[in-house]
């Protein structure tokens, strides 16, 4: 059966308070033929999604509607490995106690520079060197920040995170471990970042489709050993310090001008 995400607006409701209304959708499921896998609240947001393995959209509503009335705003089909790779689980926690656990995530892109001119300087079997030595650094760095690989694009690296001081951290170290890679390197290793921040339902077509582009203009637009974040990474952190605006940007399929900001990290 396909699977769903959905998002509810539940403004004022507490984390015992959805954990009840996903209590009452597992005694329902079974009537309709539909499972509910979990849930997130991000209660600061006011905000909740379920995931769900259901025959349609309608039956999985069906569900919430009987259960407590809470149907949701909007609803995409989804990919379980995508949902994993984004937000690290596709069941409930062991834990049955109620907690609030938000779906909001920072992506990050790394894009090698040049990636065609390399391989062409270089040679294929020397370019692959490079791509595992940039793959090794990042990946080190992703583990040591708690960040979720999403996908190899080829020539960088898709990465997830729930917080966003944490996302940031990892970029700098990225940056700091290329350099000295570089230092010892006849060729040096050249990538820039973007970081971008959103919820996984944000426009019913595709799960966290706007914050996935947004971070890979965001990314492109940066320059060599450069990292730039969204207004909406900036604005998700606490110590904000080593931020210098880098003015604001449009970008194709982006609705608006985004502001962006440059991340120090030498």
């Amino acid at each position: 059966m396909p699977i769903f995400l959905d998002r509810h607006d539940m403004q004022g409701m507490t984390a015992a308070d959805v954990a009840d209304a996903h209590r009452k959708d597992l005694e329902v499921q079974g009537r309709y033929g539909v499972r509910f896998l979990t849930y997130w609240f991000d209660e600061p947001r006011g905000s909740a999604f379920c995931l769900i393995d259901a025959p349609d959209r309608q039956t999985a509503m069906r569900v919430h509607e009987e259960a407590h009335g809470g149907v949701a705003s909007h609803v995409i089909e989804v990919e379980l490995s995508a949902v994993e790779a984004f937000l690290g689980r596709i069941a409930d926690p062991a834990s049955q106690q109620a907690v609030s656990e938000a779906a909001f995530r920072v992506v990050m892109f790394t894009d090698m520079v040049d990636s065609t001119g390399m391989t062409a300087r270089l040679g294929d079997a020397r370019a692959v060197e490079m791509v595992r030595a940039h793959d090794g650094i990042v990946r080190r760095a992703l583990g040591d920040a708690g960040g979720l690989e999403v996908k190899h694009t080829g020539d960088g690296i898709m990465a997830s995170f729930p917080d966003a001081a944490a996302a940031v951290a990892c970029a700098q170290a990225i940056q700091r471990g290329l350099a000295a890679f570089n230092r010892g390197s006849v060729e040096p290793l050249r990538v820039r970042i973007g970081l971008h921040a959103g919820e996984p339902v944000e426009d019913s077509r595709d799960l966290f489709g706007l914050t996935v582009q947004t971070a890979a203009r965001i990314c492109h637009a940066a320059g060599d050993g450069a990292i730039l974040v969204s207004q909406a990474v900036h604005d998700a952190l606490a110590e904000r310090s080593g931020l210098q605006s880098a003015g604001r940007q449009s970008f194709k399929g982006v609705p608006g001008a985004v502001a962006l900001w440059k991340v120090a990290w030498q």
